[in-house]
């Protein structure tokens, strides 16, 4: 199982096209089919973004298809813009209002507020309240944050796709959970991915270095993916 690099992530709002496209969130969403009625209920992870974020990203704007390979714009941590520097400033421009048609202002400003909203979105912290509670089963990646003398791993994230926080920048915080196991995990290969099953809660839990989550799981379970 191979997965998006970071230039593809690019191009399509970090990793929109691994959850719509991939085998995982497929397998996630036959999953959900098969285990109507369990008491677990198997989530996709655009299921915890809200709608209007989720447009956004897939919505990109268009002057992403015009960076060129290898420019200082292609580094995928240039789009994510610190939430403070994205406030909607509709139509502000250098080049003075009166200098454009009417017909130029109005779309510029349609497209810079399209610009603003897929930057915000990059950066979400904006939840589904209704999952707050909810018993669910979801598979992704591990990213360490703690360990015990064993190197055995006590606290990490679960992010939708292979390298996030670790070697490109992290999904939006809606689209990343925070895990404390006491029981403890190794790990054979950071490529590997996991079931998880438990409750899940609307609690945000920062790590300096591999970002910010805003759900935590109470876990009951973690076992290998399979198809």
């Amino acid at each position: 199982m191979r997965f998006l690099n970071p230039k593809a992530l690019q191009y399509t709002a970090l990793l929109l096209l691994y959850l719509v496209f991939h085998p995982l969130a497929a397998n996630a969403a036959k999953q959900a089919q098969n285990n109507v009625g369990q008491s677990y209920q198997s989530i996709e992870w655009t299921d915890l973004m809200p709608e209007d974020d989720l447009q956004a990203l897939l919505d990109p704007p268009a002057y992403l298809d015009e960076i060129e390979d290898g420019s200082p714009e292609d580094q995928l941590r240039s789009q994510l813009l610190p939430p403070e520097s994205v406030e909607p400033e509709l139509g502000a421009s250098s080049v003075s209002k009166d200098q454009l048609p009417l017909a130029a202002e109005i779309a510029k400003a349609s497209a810079d507020a399209k610009d603003i909203r897929y930057q915000q979105a990059l950066v979400s912290k904006r939840v589904r309240p209704e999952f707050d509670g909810a018993k669910i089963k979801l598979p992704g990646y591990i990213v360490p944050l703690s360990f015990d003398n064993n190197m055995v791993i006590t606290e990490f994230f679960l992010v939708p796709f292979f390298g996030a926080c670790i070697h490109v920048p992290p999904p939006p915080p809606n689209q990343m959970i925070y895990i404390s196991y006491k029981k403890g995990l190794k790990l054979e290969s950071l490529y590997d991915p996991f079931w998880v099953e438990g409750t899940l809660v609307i609690k945000e839990h920062s790590n300096e270095e591999m970002g910010t989550a805003s759900y935590s799981l109470l876990i009951d379970s973690i076992y290998p993916y399979t198809d």
